[in-house]
């Protein structure tokens, strides 16, 4: 070899060693190509919407006078509402393919009420799916929603947030899984008879043994066993019982945000021991500790100016009540979480767990604010670009997005396969109440 063509040689070499790296840099940086390949094959699942609600309550319960197909945005809120975050077109921007829409009931709608309500609840889902064929199809196992993924439409579930709705029967329970729904959360915001929530005193320290029944019916039917909003002993209590993963269709990590909606480091553990997944909540209140104390001081304020039935400084005195709230509020700005914390707390739970046990469950339409970035359904890409932005592959960004609840769904499908053979409906019923200790 010449000395001239050895030295072409290397200056070809030393260009190559200088510009590859550069080219494979600028395509690992183009995030938004990237998301849109991982979502062309993966489903986006969202865990949680509150838009049925939004529908019974604005709408009068029909999804006829509402135009999903327009930016709803646009709708005038009620008053101390906010706008809707949720329609056709951001849908299709946020490149959502499945999406569980809450059948919520208020926890003060009790007994045959909660049950009528949730039906009525169920019932606007599947209207609204009926309503445009082109862009829903209502979804009732992992199969399906591969296969309405692939077809271009957005695959519809229904999951039950709150265990009162069942009104203490598993027949009930029985009956909402054949209509459809395939996750309950076991309680709201308050103890049920036989689960303690999140936000209530304690009152069972976990589940009662009526409650380890529900569970065990869950799995038998196949449906998924939600621990978001229960207490930290109801997730160990449930998470000892299930034969199935479970799942938390809308909660962040403890660790970073001390509020008792959030998962505990330890059980984030026992979730990965189980093959279970967190579907990380957007609710500013939840990933942002600098909002979660200023809800707490805001609440504070609140009482200490209006605290029926007996106390506040100015107690009967509504309209100067609201004008003292609204000057602490001028001089105390509410600060703002941000897409960023959301990442951050994705990250800490699969830090924690893994990256098999993490999701996404938004919340949207059930919250008033959200975090800066996070505005409404169009903006899903833009958490997983700032994944991608912090090094994630495509492999582990396809986990997160659908793959880690599609693997879970399809499990807990193949529990209750194994446990039909051996297992009936259960009988069980709740246990009576206590007697009332004696007085004196």
């Amino acid at each position: 070899m010449t000395r001239t063509l050895r030295r072409l040689t290397v200056l070809l070499l030393t260009l190559a060693g200088v510009c590859l790296p550069v080219a494979a840099r600028a395509a690992s940086s183009d995030f938004g190509a990237r998301v849109d390949r991982v979502l062309a094959e993966t489903p986006l699942i969202d865990g949680h919407n509150d838009l049925p609600w939004e529908i019974r309550e604005r709408f009068k319960s029909d999804p006829g006078a509402l135009d999903l197909s327009t930016d709803t945005s646009r709708i005038p809120p009620p008053a101390n509402g906010a706008a809707l975050m949720t329609d056709i077109p951001r849908l299709r921007a946020g490149r959502v393919g499945a999406q569980f829409w809450s059948v919520w009931v208020p926890v003060d709608i009790k007994g045959f009420e909660a049950v009528q309500t949730t039906l009525e609840q169920i019932d606007i889902v599947k209207r609204m799916a009926a309503r445009y064929p082109g862009d829903f199809e209502m979804a009732y196992s992992a199969a399906d929603i591969r296969r309405i993924h692939k077809a271009h439409r957005i695959a519809s579930l229904i999951g039950i947030e709150g265990g009162h709705q069942i009104n203490d029967s598993l027949a009930v329970l029985r009956q909402l899984y054949e209509l459809g729904a395939r996750y309950m959360t076991l309680t709201h915001t308050r103890n049920t008879a036989w689960a303690d929530s999140a936000t209530d005193a304690p009152a069972h320290h976990g589940l009662t043994p009526f409650g380890g029944e529900v569970v065990r019916e869950m799995n038998r039917l196949g449906m998924l066993v939600d621990l978001s909003h229960v207490s930290p002993d109801a997730m160990r209590a449930a998470l000892a019982i299930s034969e199935a993963p479970v799942i938390y269709s809308h909660s962040s990590a403890r660790a970073l945000v001390d509020h008792p909606r959030d998962v505990p480091d330890d059980v984030l553990q026992l979730v990965a021991a189980h093959g279970g997944v967190v579907m990380v909540n957007f609710n500013p209140g939840y990933v942002s500790d600098a909002v979660n104390r200023w809800e707490a001081d805001q609440a504070a304020e609140q009482a200490r100016y209006n605290a029926p039935p007996y106390d506040g400084l100015y107690i009967g005195q509504p309209e100067r009540a609201k004008a003292a709230l609204a000057a602490w509020v001028s001089s105390h700005p509410r600060p703002h979480a941000t897409l960023e914390q959301v990442a951050d707390h994705i990250e800490h739970i699969r830090r924690t767990a893994g990256i098999d046990q993490v999701g996404i469950g938004s919340d949207f339409d059930g919250i008033e604010q959200t975090p800066t970035g996070l505005e409404a359904v169009d903006r899903f890409p833009a958490l997983l670009a700032e994944l991608m932005r912090r090094g994630w592959s495509d492999a582990d960004v396809a986990k997160l997005a659908g793959g880690n609840l599609l693997r879970v769904f399809a499990e807990a499908e193949r529990v209750a396969a194994r446990l039909r053979t051996t297992r009936g409906p259960s009988l069980a019923r709740p246990e009576a109440a206590p007697a009332p200790a004696p007085k004196g």
